[in-house]
């Protein structure tokens, strides 16, 4: 929530955009400490879905989660908006058996949200485990389990800090479920590698930010990553007002490869495993005169250098999609602190 006026446009964002490794390591202390408890809640029961859900920034959240737990442990799961829980319950779950639910919230009192949870408890369809960032919310009172990471809170309206931190925690939920808590070893490795990554991406975020022949951008990203470029493609609309949309990497090709121009800027979010075909979109809409911003552990414009697996490293994709809105922000005479036409939370 916004408390005091910041010195000047941009100081509350600069600052959660750039302490977010910190607010990661704060966050895997609390995350450590639940471990046993994170098991328990997904062990007590047989569950036929595992269902993510959030609201503009978390909803994006709870589509890279859900991707990412059915990746790693094979069982179904899916995100939806939690205004689509509340209204359309009977589209929404299945017809047999317990759902887990992971209700994910900045503020904890998003209206979509707890009444979603209100509903989905009152008609004892399953577990419910809360992620928030204030732990005196409603929200951090419903769950069988609530993860409360203050290291994410924030002054800003757009997320930034806040989603990072949350979506490593919901990486942390992803691995336990699944049995795979080797992994979490990996993730003390990302602060070190955010800091590292925060270092070297100003100059090209001001660069890119500040250029204006740049009207349209769109941001690629398949698998667990789709939802990260959602939600980066909804920072540069909400910090800039700009022109901007996400798209699974093969899906372009099929309309909106049409509003490819000289005045494009395309972002793709690389995997590993399927990197050539990814590529080759992005090197077809530069022969139509896009320009390309390519990110990934190696060989690539941004590249994190980490040494943890393409699982695990995710977040470190957000960094530099969060600096370039915030330099077009700028550059714009805009306040990114408080973009136009929001506020930090959603009462209906």
């Amino acid at each position: 929530m916004i408390n005091d006026k910041p010195l000047k446009p941009g100081q509350y964002t600069r600052e959660e955009i750039f302490s977010q490794p910190e607010a990661w390591l704060d966050a895997l202390e609390v995350l450590k400490s639940h471990t046993a408890n994170i098991q328990a809640a997904y062990n007590e029961r047989s569950y036929a879905q595992v269902i993510f859900t959030g609201c503009g920034s978390t909803y994006y959240l709870a589509l890279a989660a859900a991707a990412l737990f059915q990746e790693l442990s094979g069982q179904a799961a899916r995100a939806l908006p939690a205004s689509e829980l509340w209204l359309y319950p009977q589209s929404s779950y299945p017809k047999s058996g317990q759902v887990l639910l992971v209700a994910i919230s900045r503020s904890g009192e998003t209206t979509e949200t707890l009444r979603a949870c209100e509903s989905f408890l009152s008609k004892k369809l399953g577990q419910l485990v809360t992620l928030s960032c204030y732990g005196e919310k409603a929200l951090a009172g419903l769950g069988r389990l609530n993860l409360v990471l203050p290291s994410g809170q924030e002054n800003s309206v757009a997320q930034t800090r806040a989603f990072s931190t949350l979506y490593l925690a919901a990486t942390a939920l992803a691995s336990i479920w699944a049995g795979q808590q080797d992994r979490l070893a990996e993730l003390v490795k990302l602060p070190k590698a955010g800091r590292r990554l925060l270092a070297d991406l100003p100059g090209l975020a001001h660069d890119l930010g500040t250029d204006r022949s740049l009207e349209r951008f769109y941001f690629l990203g398949s698998g667990p990553r789709y939802g990260l470029a959602c939600e980066l493609s909804l920072k540069m609309k909400e910090m800039s007002l700009s022109h901007s949309e996400p798209f699974h990497f093969l899906e372009f090709r099929h309309g909106p490869q049409s509003m490819t121009t000289p005045e494009t800027l395309m972002v793709g979010l690389l995997s590993e495993v399927n990197r050539q075909r990814e590529l080759a979109v992005l090197d077809e809409m530069r022969q139509r005169g896009a320009k390309i911003l390519t990110i990934s552990e190696a060989n690539t414009e941004v590249a994190f250098a980490s040494g943890i697996s393409e699982a695990m490293r995710n977040v470190l994709y957000l960094p530099i999609g969060q600096l370039l809105a915030f330099e077009r922000s700028l550059d714009r005479g805009l306040n990114p602190d408080q973009p136009h036409n929001l506020t930090a939370v959603v009462h209906l």
